[in-house]
């Protein structure tokens, strides 16, 4: 978890600019795509998890640990991002 934050931070600037909204990459991706910043931010986390799935199912290559603990990484913090955009939308649902 602590790599998984250290990450998140490392890359705030890189993602997001002097903007405050850290999902902000994923909002304007979802309004390129004339879709929800869900779908942006799933199809973003797909490229991840194909990668992860060759990985696991590669025979031919041994992969060294800091290779599988980026990929890992990366997908795990694409889930938490995801479940900051859900919360959001959540919290600014009227009832």
């Amino acid at each position: 978890m602590r790599l998984c934050a250290d990450t998140l931070q490392k890359k705030t600037k890189e993602y997001t600019g002097d903007d405050t909204d850290r999902l902000g990459a994923f909002k304007a991706a979802a309004a390129l795509q004339h879709t929800t910043p869900e779908r942006a931010l799933a199809g973003m986390l797909a490229k991840h998890i194909v990668s992860l799935y060759d990985m696991c199912f590669d025979n031919d290559t041994d992969y060294g640990i800091s290779t599988w603990e980026e990929k890992i990484t990366d997908s795990l913090n694409y889930l938490f991002l995801l479940k900051a955009i859900v919360k959001e939308g959540h919290t600014n649902q009227t009832d």
